[in-house]
C-alpha cells in the first residue's frame, strides 16, 4: 500500500507575508496551481464512518481520483495510505486504483451510492526543497471549503502548509517545520504562528457539512505492549498526551462576537493532558536523558501555569457562582450590589481566557509542539540495547507503582497534620498515582487496576472540591475594595462553612488511603 507521510501546519493569516519572505521560499519560484476538489460519500456517510476519504481533483484539464485511509496523526505529523491516478469524471474504478483487494471490493460495493458532499477549492503554491538528506514538497494552500445542505451553504477558509516527505528521514519534516516557524529572521522571538494541525481538509469538510462544532476530547487509553522497553513506553504515553492536548487547543478561544463563552471543558482537558504529560516525564525519568526531562518538565509546567487562571475563573463563574445565584432572592442582592460583582467576575474570566488562548496560539507554542514531537520521535527511533538483568516492563511497572503507592500512603499521613498545604500535596500525589496507573494499566491485572483507579478518583474528587473552595476564597479575596459589600462577605462566610463541612470527611479518606493494600499483588 502506498504510504503518505506529511506534516500539516495551520498558518495565521497575518503571518502569510512573512512566511513567503522566508529565505527557503525566496530561493526559488513556486509552482502555482488552482485545485478544484470534490469529496464523495454515501447519503449516510458510510466512508466517513470507516475513516476513508474519496476525492476527485481537477487540475487544469486533468481529473485525478484519490482514496485516503485515516492512518495515524500526532503533532500534525500523519502517516496514511493513499492511492491516486487519472480518471474520467464520475467514474469510480476502485478496482484499478487500489491495490488492497479487500478495500477495493469494499469501495466498489458503495461506488453506485457516492454523491458529492463538500468541496475544497484553493490555490496551491509548491516548492521542492532539499533539507539535509531529505527531499520535501512544501505546499501552501489558500482557499476555502464549501458545502451545502437543507440548512443552506457553509464556507470555511483554508490557509495551511503541508510538508510531504518525498525521500529521507521523517525527522527532516519536523526540522524543516521548525526552521519555517522561526520566521525569515530565524529567531524564536519573531516566529510565525505556524501550528501543527490534527485535522485534515476532509475532516474539516465533513464537520462543516454536518454542522458539527468542536467538542472537548478526553484522554484515550494508552496502549503499552509488554515487549516494549521503558523508553518506548514513555514515547507511546507522551504522544498520546500530545494528541489529547492538541485535540482541545482549538476550543481554548475568547468569547465569540455574539458574546457566547467557549465550553470551559476545553481548558480543563488541555490542563489534564499537561498534567498527564508531566506525570509521564516523572514516571519514566530514570530511563530518559536528564536534559530531556529537565527541559520538558519546565516547558510543560510553564504552559500549565498559563492555563491555570482560566480554569480557576471558569470553575468559579460556571459552577460555584451559579449555585449562589440560584439561592438569592431579589431582596438579598439588589442589582446595585450584584451587577458590579458579576461584571468584575466576567472581566477577570475573560482576561484569563484571553491569556490562555494567546498561550496556545502563540509562535512559542508552535515551536514547542514541533520540538517536543521531534524529540520524542528521536527517542522512539534511537537504537537501544537491553540492559543485562533488567526487569521485564510488566515487573518494572508493578515495582514502580508499588513504590509510588507507598509514597502516597505516607503523603496521606502527612496531610492529616499539615492542613491546607498537606491536602494540596496529597491531591497532587493522588493525580500522579492515578495517571501513572492509567499509563501502565495495559500491563497489569485489569480488575485490580480498575478498583484502585476508582478509589483514587473518588479521593481526588473530594480533595478537588476542597481545593475549589480554597480557590474560590482566594478569588473573592482578590476583589477590589470598592466591590466589597455585605453580599461578598456573606459568600465568604458560606465558603468557609462549606470548607469546614468538607473537612469532616477528610480524616476517614486519609485513613482509607493509609490502610489501602497495594493492589498489584
Amino acid at each position: 500500500m502506498p504510504q503518505e507521510t506529511e506534516l500539516k501546519l495551520e498558518l495565521h493569516p497575518a503571518d502569510l507575508p512573512r512566511l513567503l519572505a522566508h529565505p527557503l521560499l525566496q530561493a526559488q519560484p513556486p509552482r502555482r496551481e488552482r485545485l478544484f476538489n470534490t469529496y464523495f460519500d454515501t447519503s449516510t456517510l458510510t466512508l466517513r464512518a470507516q475513516r476513508l476519504a474519496v476525492r476527485e481533483r481537477r487540475v487544469g484539464r486533468r481529473t485525478l481520483l484519490t482514496v485516503k485511509t485515516a492512518g495515524s496523526s500526532v503533532g500534525g505529523l500523519s502517516r496514511r495510505g493513499e492511492w491516486e491516478a487519472p480518471c474520467r469524471p464520475g467514474r469510480f474504478d476502485f478496482a484499478a486504483l487500489v491495490d488492497d483487494a479487500d478495500l477495493a471490493q469494499q469501495l466498489m460495493g458503495v461506488a453506485w451510492q457516492l454523491v458529492p458532499v463538500f468541496r475544497t477549492d484553493f490555490v496551491r503554491r509548491s516548492w521542492r526543497l532539499c533539507h539535509g538528506s531529505a527531499e520535501v514538497e512544501l505546499a501552501l494552500d489558500q482557499g476555502c471549503i464549501t458545502t451545502g445542505n437543507a440548512e443552506g451553504n457553509r464556507r470555511q477558509a483554508i490557509l495551511e502548509v503541508e510538508l510531504e516527505l518525498l525521500s529521507g528521514p521523517v525527522d527532516a519534516l519536523l526540522d524543516l517545520a521548525h526552521t519555517l516557524a522561526l520566521g525569515p529572521q530565524g529567531q524564536a522571538a519573531q516566529g510565525l504562528r505556524l501550528l501543527p494541525a490534527q485535522r485534515s481538509k476532509a475532516e474539516r469538510g465533513y464537520a462543516l457539512f454536518t454542522g458539527e462544532r468542536p467538542q472537548p476530547v478526553k484522554a484515550l487509553p494508552v496502549q503499552i505492549g509488554a515487549d516494549m522497553d521503558p523508553v518506548q513506553a514513555f514515547c507511546a504515553a507522551a504522544l498520546s498526551c500530545l494528541t489529547h492536548l492538541q485535540a482541545n487547543e482549538a476550543g481554548v478561544v475568547p468569547p465569540g462576537a455574539d458574546g457566547a463563552w467557549p465550553d470551559p471543558e476545553f481548558v480543563h482537558q488541555a490542563r489534564v493532558a499537561l498534567r498527564r504529560l508531566r506525570t509521564g516525564l516523572r514516571l519514566f525519568r530514570g530511563h530518559l536523558p536528564d536534559r530531556f526531562v529537565a527541559h520538558w518538565a519546565q516547558e510543560w509546567k510553564a504552559l500549565a501555569s498559563e492555563l491555570g487562571d482560566a480554569r480557576n475563573w471558569d470553575v468559579f463563574a460556571t459552577e460555584w457562582l451559579p449555585r449562589r445565584m440560584d439561592r438569592l432572592a431579589p431582596t438579598d442582592a439588589p442589582d446595585a450590589a450584584l451587577r458590579p460583582v458579576l461584571d468584575w467576575v466576567q472581566a477577570q474570566r475573560r482576561a484569563a481566557g484571553l491569556r490562555a488562548a494567546r498561550a496556545l496560539g502563540s509562535p512559542a507554542h508552535a515551536l514547542r509542539l514541533l520540538a517536543f514531537t521531534r524529540a520524542v520521535l528521536r527517542l522512539q527511533s534511537s537504537e537501544r540495547s537491553a540492559i543485562p538483568g533488567a526487569p521485564l516492563l510488566a515487573d518494572w511497572a508493578r515495582d514502580t507503582l508499588r513504590a509510588r503507592h507507598a509514597a502516597l500512603r505516607q503523603e496521606a499521613r502527612r496531610a492529616r497534620r499539615l492542613g491546607p498545604e498537606g491536602r494540596h500535596a496529597l491531591r497532587i500525589a493522588l493525580k500522579k498515582q492515578r495517571y501513572a496507573q492509567e499509563f501502565l494499566a495495559s500491563l497489569l491485572p485489569p480488575k485490580r487496576v480498575e478498583r484502585s483507579t476508582a478509589m483514587l478518583a473518588d479521593a481526588q474528587e473530594l480533595l478537588g472540591q476542597l481545593n475549589d473552595l480554597n480557590t474560590a476564597q482566594a478569588l473573592l479575596a482578590s476583589a477590589p475594595p470598592a466591590l466589597v459589600n455585605p453580599l461578598l462577605r456573606r459568600w465568604q462566610l458560606e465558603l468557609q462553612g462549606q470548607l469546614e463541612h468538607g473537612l469532616l470527611a477528610l480524616p476517614a479518606l486519609e485513613r482509607a488511603l493509609e490502610e489501602t493494600p497495594v493492589p498489584w499483588g
